[in-house]
C-alpha cells in the first residue's frame, strides 16, 4: 500500500479590482510559489493532503498529482474563501468545521482515497484531520528554548566520559538553541471548533518553556540531578512536565507527540503510549 502527499500552496485575497475581466484566472507564472497568486495583502495558506492506495502496474501511477491539485482549487480553497466571508471579525472561524469540510469535498474527487489533510496557516502552525479520526484535530507548532548542559555518567571514569561524550562531556556545559514541536490532539465541539493555538502556546510555556528556558539542565532543572541530559532524555522529560496538563483545555485533549531538535541535523520525536 501506497501513500502519496501533495503539497498545495494557495492565497486568498481581496476582491479583485472592479476592472478586473469576469471570470478571468490569476496567470499560472509561479504554481511553485503558489496559486492563486499572492495580492495585496493577503492571505497564504499551504495544504498537504495524503492520499492512500495502491499503483496501477502499467503507469506506475497510484494517483496522479494534477488531480490532487484540481481538487484542491474546486473543493478546499472555496470552503477556506466561504469562512472567512461568512465568520464575524469578532468570532473565532470554526476550524475543526472547516477541515471536516474539506476533507469531505476532497475525497469524492480524490475516488476515497485521502487519509489526512494538513493546513499550514503560519511558518510554524499547522492543523491536521485523518479521515478515521473525524472528530479530532492534531495541531502542530513549534517552540524554542536556549539551554546549557553536560553529558556525563558519574559511574564511569573520566577517560570513559570522554571517549562517549566527546566535546559534550566538557566540565563547564555547553550550550544549544533547541526547538521543540508540539502535536496536541484536539475535539471537535458541536459547533465545529476546537482550543485555540494561543491556549496551547500558554500551557507549554507555562509547563515546560519557563523551567527550560536559558538554565542550565544538569543544575537548574531538577528532573535531571541524576539523569543525563542526553536529547533523549530531554524530550522524555518534556513529555512528562506537560503530559498531564492537557485537561485544562477539556476532556480529550491529550499530547500526541513531542520532537526536540537538538541542532538542525540531529532531531528526536517522544510518543506515548496511546500514540505510539
Amino acid at each position: 500500500m501506497l501513500e502519496v502527499s501533495r503539497t498545495v500552496r494557495f492565497c486568498v485575497n481581496d476582491p479583485p479590482p472592479a476592472n478586473a475581466k469576469a471570470g478571468a484566472e490569476s496567470p499560472r507564472d509561479n504554481t511553485f510559489a503558489a496559486w492563486p497568486p499572492m495580492r495585496g495583502l493577503g492571505r497564504y495558506y499551504e495544504l498537504d493532503v495524503t492520499c492512500r492506495g495502491e499503483a496501477d502496474p502499467q503507469t506506475g501511477y497510484f494517483i496522479n498529482i494534477k488531480l490532487i491539485d484540481q481538487a484542491v482549487h474546486e473543493h478546499a480553497l472555496p470552503c477556506i474563501n466561504n469562512a472567512l466571508v461568512n465568520t464575524q471579525p469578532s468570532a473565532a472561524l470554526p476550524i475543526g468545521k472547516l477541515m471536516r469540510q474539506m476533507l469531505a469535498g476532497l475525497q469524492p474527487a480524490l475516488r476515497g482515497s485521502v487519509i489526512c489533510i494538513e493546513l499550514g496557516l503560519t511558518p510554524t502552525y499547522t492543523i491536521a484531520l485523518r479521515s478515521h479520526d473525524m472528530d479530532h484535530v492534531l495541531i502542530r507548532q513549534r517552540y524554542e528554548f536556549s539551554a546549557a548542559h553536560r553529558l556525563h555518567v558519574p559511574e564511569l571514569s573520566d577517560q570513559e566520559n570522554r571517549d562517549i561524550f566527546g566535546k559534550c562531556n566538557n566540565p563547564a556545559g555547553h550550550g544549544h538553541n533547541y526547538q521543540l514541536q508540539a502535536v496536541v490532539r484536539l475535539p471537535i465541539d458541536p459547533q465545529g471548533q476546537t482550543a485555540d493555538v494561543q491556549t496551547i502556546d500558554a500551557l507549554i510555556n507555562r509547563h515546560a518553556i519557563e523551567h527550560l528556558d536559558h538554565k542550565h539542565l544538569n543544575t537548574d532543572v531538577p528532573q535531571f540531578a541524576s539523569l543525563n541530559p542526553s536529547v533523549e532524555n530531554i524530550v522524555k522529560v518534556i513529555w512528562d512536565m506537560l503530559a498531564d496538563r492537557f485537561d485544562e483545555l477539556g476532556p480529550n485533549a491529550a499530547l500526541d507527540e513531542l520532537s526536540i531538535w537538538e541542532t538542525s541535523k540531529t532531531v528526536c520525536t517522544y510518543r506515548g503510549p496511546a500514540s505510539a
